[in-house]
């Protein structure tokens, strides 16, 4: 599992660029970002250097922050890659709250989800072949 910084938002105009600019004054250093709202408030899901420093300072500054642990998967950037994530996720009863997806170098996606359902299951992945990401390859870890 890696860390991943959870900031919550009012949904007004503002707030992500407000948000981003306190990860930045923290001296923290993004590297994916996916975004969820409803009409009242939002949620920034972000990948970062040193996630729970980055948490630390955003709570001190008024935010709503927290470390969520999430899984990694490096996975080929070709048609069908998350789709064989997926299906092998079903296939061991692991449920998938939600996931985002960014592209890498070398002809690779890393897919990260929250999942729920199997604590082997990076074990399990390894096993059949895909490859769980560390945070070290993500991130600088605090």
């Amino acid at each position: 599992m890696i860390s991943q910084l959870t900031v919550f938002l009012e949904n007004e105009k503002g707030r992500l660029a407000a948000a981003t600019r306190a990860v930045a004054d923290a001296g923290v250093n993004m590297h994916a970002l996916y975004l969820a709202d409803t009409e009242d408030f939002g949620v920034a899901r972000m990948l970062c250097d040193t996630p729970n420093r980055a948490a630390e300072k955003l709570t001190l500054a008024g935010w709503r922050a927290a470390v969520t642990p999430v899984m990694a998967v490096r996975v080929p950037d070709v048609p069908g890659g998350l789709a064989s994530l997926l299906e092998f996720l079903d296939e061991c009863d692991v449920n998938v709250e939600y996931g985002y997806c960014m592209s890498v170098e070398g002809g690779h996606a890393i897919d990260v989800l929250k999942v729920s359902g199997d604590e082997e299951i990076e074990r399990k992945l390894a096993d059949a072949g895909f490859k769980p990401v560390s945070a070290e390859e993500v991130y600088i870890v605090d």
